[in-house]
């Protein structure tokens, strides 16, 4: 009797905590809904403790936004359940005289970021035939819903099953000297006083650079531009171009079982797509993904896979159309994002969720939550504000979150602060 006494006071006292924090969250966010920057816009929250499974505040979370670059967080996931310890670097077949390769749309191929290229070294090594074999690529250049007047910005780089490069040409400028990296197509130069600082720019339907500068300005500067990755046929030339040896095209592939040749750890990858938001890393993620899968490249066939199966407990199935969260037709609710940042939380360690999701004074939140606090991804742009991750309190409670700003009007830092504002009050508290 003495034990059911003890137990009914424990819960009831579990039940009056509970509430307590309801209510002061409630108290505090219901403050910030009605001030400016958010008191205009569409907002959805939602805090959840995956050691209790209750949520701790909700407000909208059923209701479907543009989230921006928390597009990425599903796009980690994918990654994290498919790709392994280490990325796919591609497929390969030989024989006696023969080497056979076909893309898989590892990103990392001759990337500055990557010193170590296992892939390279096999094209340059070997002393036989190489041939190209066309991937199925179900993909378009772009991601629906993408900026078509975009293509000359560095953060929209081209997808294809082979990238090179990044698919950007590096261009540098010093004084009266400029050129490509690589010096693969043409630019055209052109001095200019008028003007503050470089620019640089690529004609919309070929690989011709541009670039302005002031003759007065004695400064490096280097901008990255996307190429245009074009057909199969260039893609061999590209590749001939860098191993400086002829590469055929096997029209026909071979009759032997493909290898897959892997290339760098998975989460060198993963970190910096999550840090810098890295548009380019977390599309070929995908695609990466769908090779793994089947012999057909294709983000939609590999999105349609985790909704029927690992995510088919999200609670309002979202309208995902892309890897990077470019395309305003994705629509997700910020349940959504609880319920795969708590999967990821039970399916892998937490110190690897923590190492490459950023954290205060980090990657895209170095100006923001400098008691590091949270583990989570941002997400702008233009009327869109997002913040979705994990939050540490102080009584090291370990909560996941999901806000989700659209249609604002106001400045994109004065919402991110009104937010940050208000999980401080929560880390502080709890």
């Amino acid at each position: 009797m003495r034990n059911l006494l003890l137990l009914t006071i424990a819960c009831s006292f579990m039940v009056i905590t509970a509430n307590g924090q309801t209510i002061a969250i409630s108290k505090w966010a219901n403050a910030a809904l009605h001030e400016k920057p958010l008191e205009q816009a569409h907002v959805g929250i939602s805090i959840y403790e995956p050691a209790t499974g209750k949520y701790w505040y909700q407000y909208q979370d059923d209701k479907f936004f543009t989230p921006a670059s928390n597009t990425k967080i599903f796009s980690l996931y994918a990654g994290l359940r498919l790709l392994g310890d280490s990325l796919p670097g591609i497929r390969y077949y030989e024989n006696d005289t023969a080497l056979f390769v076909k893309g898989v749309g590892d990103p990392s191929f001759l990337h500055p970021d990557y010193t170590w290229q296992p892939l390279l070294q096999l094209l340059q090594q070997t002393s036989k035939q190489i041939y190209l074999v066309p991937a199925v690529n179900l993909n378009k250049r772009y991601g629906p819903g993408w900026a078509w007047g975009d293509f000359a910005d560095d953060y929209q780089p081209e997808l294809n099953e082979w990238p090179m490069y990044g698919n950007v040409v590096r261009i540098y400028h010093h004084r009266d000297t400029s050129m490509l990296v690589p010096p693969l197509y043409d630019l055209e130069a052109t001095a200019d006083d008028t003007i503050s600082s470089t620019v640089t720019d690529r004609d919309e339907r070929n690989n011709l650079f541009f670039l302005k500068y002031n003759p007065k300005d004695k400064g490096i500067t280097q901008t990255e531009v996307p190429f245009i990755t074009g057909s199969v046929q260039q893609l061999r030339e590209r590749l001939e171009d860098t191993l400086h040896k002829r590469v055929g095209l096997a029209v026909t592939p071979p009759a032997g079982a493909f290898k897959i040749l892997h290339s760098i750890p998975s989460d060198s990858l993963f970190t910096p797509m999550m840090h810098r938001s890295d548009n380019f890393f977390a599309e070929q993620t995908l695609l990466m993904s769908a090779a793994t899968l089947w012999d057909t490249i294709s983000t939609d066939r590999c999105i349609q896979y985790l909704l029927d199966g690992d995510l088919k407990s999200l609670p309002h199935p979202p309208q995902w159309a892309d890897g990077s969260g470019l395309s305003r037709y994705n629509l997700f609710t910020p349940r959504d994002f609880v319920t795969v940042l708590t999967l990821m939380y039970q399916q892998f360690p937490k110190e690897r969720l923590w190492h490459i999701l950023p954290t205060g004074g980090k990657g895209t939140m170095r100006n923001y939550y400098p008691e590091q606090f949270v583990h989570a991804k941002t997400g702008t742009l233009n009327g869109v504000v997002t913040l979705s991750g994990y939050l540490v309190t102080k009584k090291n409670k370990t909560l996941v979150f999901s806000v989700l700003v659209n249609n604002h009007h106001e400045s994109a830092t004065s919402v991110r602060r009104a937010v940050e504002r208000l999980l401080t009050k929560v880390w502080k508290e709890y």
